[in-house]
């Protein structure tokens, strides 16, 4: 008898962050039951099926969460000041994508770069 099937379809959204990325570099991790885009080791912008999680900081945070198909991002019941979940609605152009990116990569361009640690020794 045939094992049931797995896959899940691609997100679509993963592309659309891939292209509009463009030539930055960035790395992607499984995060949050979507894919995390990362830069400089800084998590910048992810996908969800609730839609898209924007990390904005603190000081802009008010501002973002006020715009249309916005709210506070939560984790557990609880409010995660600086991050923003951005209903399916309200990405739906490529300039709506493009303008959380470019709130994201404000943010995130004024953090340090994330260094991995390295092993203990006689680690391998």
């Amino acid at each position: 008898m045939a094992k049931p099937s797995t896959n899940v379809a691609p997100d679509p959204m993963v592309a659309r962050l891939r292209a509009a990325l463009g030539q930055r570099a960035f790395t992607e991790q499984k995060m949050f039951g979507g894919t995390c885009f990362m830069i400089n080791g800084n998590m910048l912008i992810g996908t969800s099926k609730r839609g898209l999680l924007v990390r904005v900081g603190k000081d802009a945070h008010a501002a973002a969460a006020a715009l249309p198909h916005a709210s506070t991002m939560e984790m557990g019941g609880r409010p995660m000041e600086g991050y923003i979940r951005v209903a399916p609605e309200g990405t739906t152009t490529d300039a709506d994508l493009a303008g959380w990116l470019d709130r994201a990569l404000a943010f995130v361009d004024t953090l340090p770069a994330k260094v991995k640690a390295k092993p203990p020794n006689g680690s391998t």
